[in-house]
């Protein structure tokens, strides 16, 4: 059944309890990237336009059930300030008598904030009182915090119960028409761009994908994993032995179902992990190739790079989720910059960025105009392609 929008609702006058992503980068107490903030305030600023009073939570790091002002949301408070025209009140509690009386004086097109939410050991356990404390601050629920949709914590999903309705915001909506709706049908050639370090934390993807795409390619550091389960040598990639026995039974998977699942021609290994490195694109696995002894691959190779290139060119729908190397690094850049350049050249195709550090290197090259969507939830999306439910969506009021 389709869940319930925050477009089905009266909000005027109500009291709108939203469940917000602000989980932000910080630097000595400075927002070093406000993407998420700024996600948040087409539903922010609909439900402002008719006349909702708004209280907004969110969580902030990992502060374990403990007040920490490291993970303090004052700082997302004043940013939150500067970028929308309404005035937002901040109250150092998340529950108690000085939160309830803040949300009571809210006046319409006014907005408060909670103080992080993961500082209570309530709200990763989902314990009801807390869920209920939550509830008690509002008259309806809006979950509008993809990145935290696949975890049944009280602010997600133990509020839903103890509402009158719940629904889902516009990013989750969003989230939701390009992870689910857009890949029950996708226009071909559907390719798949799969990277990260374990093929276990993939392997969900891989098989829910497997029936779906027309051709999968794999980077990252589990590429090594592949060949080594092929009889390559590696030198130091990272490998776990756990991975190698899944890898071998993925390509066997892939064969049997005919899905073409594309490793990289070549990598590029180095001799050190750092800009300093020598660096060199080996020969090629299919002639003989491998990674040297006391060398490690940190990229995918120039085949690679122009094999990749070639499918992608050629695709309709694209879905991204984990860089081809170690991008951050520059000498280990070119093969995820390759990859983002051709999506963006690549004006007739879906481009679909599944989060994490897929939408980082995408930022990093300055090409995230250019892509048709960029996930704000990493774990989620993951979740939301292995075609697995997610509690803080299963939550919700049906529309």
């Amino acid at each position: 059944m389709p869940k319930l929008s925050f477009r089905d609702l009266k909000p005027k006058g109500k009291r709108v309890f939203v469940r917000v992503d602000y989980n932000v980068p910080l630097k000595n107490g400075e927002i070093t990237d406000d993407t998420r903030i700024r996600a948040s305030l087409p539903t922010i600023q609909d439900l402002l336009s008719r006349g909702a009073r708004l209280v907004l939570a969110s969580h902030l790091g990992r502060p374990k059930g403990e007040k920490k002002p490291e993970f303090s949301l004052a700082p997302v408070a004043k940013r939150l300030g500067e970028l929308i025209e309404a005035k937002v009140h901040f109250v150092g509690e998340t529950v108690g008598p000085e939160v309830e009386k803040a949300a009571n004086d809210l006046g319409e097109g006014e907005i408060l904030l909670l103080e992080n939410v993961r500082f209570f050991p309530g709200e990763t356990s989902n314990d009801p009182n807390f869920a209920k404390q939550l509830a008690a601050l509002a008259d309806v629920f809006v979950n509008d915090a993809f990145g935290t949709a696949h975890r049944a914590h009280a602010s997600t999903a133990g509020i839903a119960e103890h509402v009158e309705k719940a629904a889902m915001g516009s990013l989750v909506e969003k989230e939701l028409k390009y992870l689910q709706g857009e890949l029950e049908k996708p226009s071909r050639p559907f390719v798949v761009i799969l990277g990260g370090k374990k093929v276990s934390d993939k392997i969900g993807v891989i098989n829910a994908l497997l029936d779906k795409a027309d051709t999968i390619l794999i980077g990252g550091a589990m590429q090594y994993a592949f060949r080594k389960a092929q009889g390559h040598a590696i030198g130091t990639s990272y490998a776990v032995d756990e991975d190698i026995p899944i890898a071998k039974d993925i390509l066997a998977q892939a064969e049997a179902r005919g899905t073409n699942l594309l490793l990289p021609a070549d990598s590029l290994e180095a001799d050190d992990f750092s800009n300093e490195a020598n660096t060199h694109s080996i020969t090629p696995y299919a002639d003989g190739g491998g990674i040297r002894d006391g060398w490690e691959g940190l990229d995918i190779g120039n085949h690679a790079i122009d094999e990749f290139s070639a499918i992608l060119k050629d695709a309709k729908t694209v879905i991204w989720n984990g860089p081809m190397g170690v991008f951050e690094i520059d000498a280990f850049a070119k093969g995820t910059k390759a990859i983002c350049e051709v999506l963006a050249n690549n004006t007739a195709a879906t481009t679909i960025i599944g989060g994490g550090d897929s939408v980082t290197a995408v930022n990093k090259f300055g090409l995230g105009d250019k892509m048709t969507f960029m996930s704000t939830g990493g774990g989620a999306s993951l979740e939301l392609l292995e075609g697995k439910t997610l509690p803080g969506v299963a939550a919700l009021s049906e529309a």
